[in-house]
């Protein structure tokens, strides 16, 4: 009888089988038993490319050239782990070898991974797949005791190859046009569109537009003092026949729109008596629900700070290294019906600091059939986070935080529903009534797994007030107020946006319903996010997501050109709705990339037919006047453009968009800087200023910069640790973490770090930790300046006080990391 071949998708989960099925021996690369041969990818070995007739190396950027439709796509090894897929392809024709089992991740890419190897190797032997859900032993060998054949799996295979060719095919195509548009008029303006990430750019960009064209609103509110026997409480006004007006999003029954009414009711009700209504009636609240990926991400970005990618990363390592979490790329929130026999051995073994909850929660059978925590039809693939029962050891800080989430949530699921007392007073002075609400906890339910207790006496209660009794209108305040734009996304709520296709809900039950229509997938968010950061489309400010002028110019590109498609979140949602069609077999492959096609050929043909160079759109009229003859100069799709003489300015420089604010500094002052993000013509970074040279055109200088001044607050700002060389406090400092003797004339430090170092943003979280340990987490978004590949690596604090990097070892390294990201404009495409 032959050996199967089981592929995973990492060594790390490899080493886990072997040591969960047990009798294997270690080769150099691989294990061996008696029944089995076990190897791994190293995530993507392969990548789609266009077969070479169909392709151009010269040109590929010209119209010419556009649309890429190719009959069929090829695959090409990803050369950095070139060796690692000519092992596995050894492997599987050994003669000894009769079947493959497919042990990558269980989802979309797993399956990808693994279906690549075969097609590219020409594997023509029979396959088995196995379905991980948690990474303990016990989990391992039930899997394996359970394979599934290749045909149920073959919807998941048919989604998995649907997605990677359409993105290839509007992103290559999306990409080449709208950079061939850009470049029409000379120069090479790399502009990078995809699939997912371009609608989900589109909706911040038109939250920021919204900000923008916002104009508050003033109006007033009037809240009464009222003495009672028992002492005093306020009461706001409100209109007790409002009906919200239709389009007014800001009406409510307790603001008044005109300063003369406020005034009118404080004359009316100072100093007169009132009559009180009271009801008391009960309430509850549920536990929120188990977390799925997305939900995780959220919670970590609100409470923590933590990026989405930095929580998918940590919670990765949870399931894959401490074995201490459930699978993290899931987008379910229940668990499987006969599941429960299981959560009961979890909650017993769980560490010791929540076994005062685990304990009770047994001990009250608390556990047991309930459709909002096990339901099969809230399952797909994989079902929500939850402990493994492992207790792990040296976790980080991160780690622990995530650890402590997930385990948290799955304590206060079981537990019931927190119970309220909810107070509401009406106190009438007249014909004008006052609202005062009072919310007691009686009993706390879940709460009690967050430290709430039930509320002690007086806390959360209204002054009695006895029945019949009168009450005196003490004093009225009248509250100056002012209406307020919609928040910017941050990272916690473009996910939920983009988990709702762009409507934003906040309601559970209603994102749960729409899901299925998601931008992206659990586990693609975060790296869409990421994406574009790193593609400057959007920048952080603090925890907040805004768009740069090149992501507005993109979108106003696309919408000039009329192409609706890359813009409109609702309709890649339906995208990702009928890939969970194909999976399930409902909806046929050639069906779907027959539509993809057409659409990619749609893109390319707007853009091809445009005649001008420029597009319409809403664009500013600038307050600086033209530096040459003082004429009105108007913003244009590309230009900064005079109406009276036809000067003109390009917007981009050195791959570098100036937005507006920046061109009127520039027109006003002469100069502008330095400034960050321009690029050389090696792709290199670089800051300089911007000077208006004899021809009123901008050139640039490279200045040397005064010494610092010491800021007005330097004191108040949190010391994240010592200085590695004179042992002051270091602080944030603009785009920097710098020792505080390093500033102003009379500096004695020059210790000096980046908030982003090669591309990879440094957490005030890590630069403590590399302050105090010595020694950051392992950060896996460095960018090679010299080859523009991705890096990963530990910032390390050397002897000499500057910072460092340390590489994992070489073995190691394959446990964590992908392949190497391919060339940027490359990467851009596909994304």
């Amino acid at each position: 009888m032959g050996k199967k071949l089981i592929i995973a998708e990492k060594p790390s989960v490899a080493q886990d089988i072997a040591r969960a099925l047990g009798g294997f021996h270690k080769e150099k690369d691989y294990w061996e038993s008696e029944q089995y041969v076990l190897s791994s990818a190293v995530g993507h070995l392969l990548e789609l490319k266009a077969p070479d007739e169909c392709e151009v190396k010269r040109g590929k950027w010209s119209f010419a050239n556009l649309p890429v439709i190719p009959p069929r796509f090829e695959l090409q090894p990803i050369a950095k782990s070139e060796d690692r897929l000519k092992l596995l392809l050894r492997l599987a024709k050994r003669k000894d070898v009769d079947g493959l089992i497919n042990a990558c991740d269980a989802g979309r890419e797993g399956e990808l991974i693994f279906n690549y190897i075969v097609q590219y190797g020409k594997i023509d032997k029979p396959v088995q797949r196995l379905w991980l859900q948690s990474m303990t032993p016990q989990a391992i060998r039930e899997a394996f005791a359970h394979l599934r054949s290749a045909e149920e799996m073959e919807g998941l295979r048919q989604a998995a190859v649907s997605r990677a060719e359409s993105d290839w095919l509007i992103g290559i195509n999306g990409t080449r046009a709208m950079t061939a548009f850009n470049s029409k008029s000379g120069g090479f303006h790399l502009t990078t569109v995809g699939r997912v990430q371009t609608p989900t750019l589109a909706m911040v960009v038109e939250r920021e537009r919204q900000i923008r064209a916002f104009r508050p609103r003033p109006y007033w509110e009037v809240e009464a003092t009222f003495r009672a026997a028992a002492g005093t409480y306020t009461g706001r006004w409100f209109d007790e026949k409002f009906k919200k007006p239709e389009g007014d999003e800001h009406a409510s029954p307790y603001r008044l729109w005109e300063r003369e009414r406020a005034e009118a009711i404080r004359d009316r009700v100072l100093d007169q008596p009132g009559v009180v209504e009271e009801t008391a009636k009960p309430s509850t609240q549920i536990a929120p629900p188990l977390f799925d990926l997305t939900s995780l991400q959220r919670e970590a970005n609100a409470r923590f700070g933590f990026s989405a990618r930095n929580t998918l990363a940590i919670a990765q390592a949870l399931y894959e290294r401490h074995k201490a979490l459930t699978y993290p790329r899931t987008d379910a929130r229940a668990l499987p019906e006969d599941m429960i026999g299981t959560v009961r051995e979890v909650l017993a073994q769980l560490p010791s600091e929540y076994q005062p909850f685990a304990g009770k929660i047994l001990a009250q059978g608390w556990v047991k059939p309930n459709k909002r925590i096990f339901d099969n039809a809230k399952v797909s693939d994989h079902f929500a986070i939850v402990p493994t029962g492992v207790v792990p050891k040296g976790l980080s800080e991160p780690e622990q935080k995530i650890f402590d989430l997930v385990t948290r949530r799955f304590l206060a699921v079981f537990y019931p529903p927190a119970e309220y007392r909810v107070t509401t007073r009406i106190t009438r002075v007249g014909e004008d009534a006052f609202k005062t609400e009072g919310k007691v906890l009686v009993a706390p339910g879940w709460l009690e797994v967050y430290g709430k207790r039930a509320a002690g006496e007086g806390e959360g209660e209204l002054v009695p007030v006895a029945p019949g009794e009168t009450v005196h209108t003490e004093a009225v305040e009248i509250k100056d107020l002012h209406t307020k734009p919609p928040a910017r996304y941050t990272e916690a709520t473009l996910l939920s946006a983009m988990e709702g296709a762009g409507k934003l809900v906040e309601d559970e039950e209603l994102r749960a319903a729409m899901a299925e229509r998601g931008l992206g997938t659990p586990a693609t968010r975060a790296q869409i996010i990421e994406g574009l950061l790193e593609e400057k489309y959007l920048v952080r400010e603090g925890r907040e997501l805004v768009p740069t002028a090149k992501a507005f110019s993109l979108i106003t590109l696309l919408k000039g050109l009329g192409i609706d498609a890359l813009t409109s979140p609702e309709l890649t949602g339906e995208w990702e709705h009928k890939l969970a069609l194909m999976e399930k077999r409902r909806l046929a492959r050639e069906e779907f990339m027959a539509s993809i096609a057409r659409m990619a050929q749609d893109i390319v043909e707007r853009a091809k037919r445009h005649e001008s160079d420029t597009v319409p759109g809403d664009f500013a009229t600038l307050q600086a006047p033209c530096p040459k003859c003082g004429g009105t100069v108007r913003e244009t799709y590309k230009t900064f453009q005079c109406d009276q003489c036809g000067w003109s300015m390009w917007k981009i420089i050195a791959g570098r968009q100036i937005d507006v604010p920046e061109a009127e500094a520039l027109l006003t002052q002469g100069r502008i800087g330095p400034l960050e993000g321009f690029r050389s013509r090696l792709g290199r970074p670089f800051a300089a200023e911007l000077v208006l040279d004899e021809a009123k055109q901008p050139t640039f200088a490279f200045a040397v910069e005064p010494p610092e001044e010491v800021p007005a607050d330097l004191a108040e700002r949190e010391s994240l640790g010592p200085c590695p060389k004179c042992g002051a406090p270091v602080v944030e400092h603009g785009t920097s973490y710098v020792c505080t003797k390093s500033l102003g004339p009379d500096k004695t430090c020059d210790f000096r770090s980046g908030r982003t170092i090669l591309q990879q943003p440094i957490e005030p979280e890590q630069m403590k930790k590399l302050l105090s340990e010595g020694k950051t987490d392992l950060l896996t978004g460095f960018v090679s300046a010299r080859t523009r590949r991705k890096f990963s690596a530990y910032l390390v604090r050397q002897p000499d006080g500057k910072i460092g990097f340390e590489f994992e070892p070489r073995e190691a390294s394959e446990k964590k990391g992908r392949s190497a990201t391919r060339k940027k404009a490359k990467a851009a495409e596909t994304s």
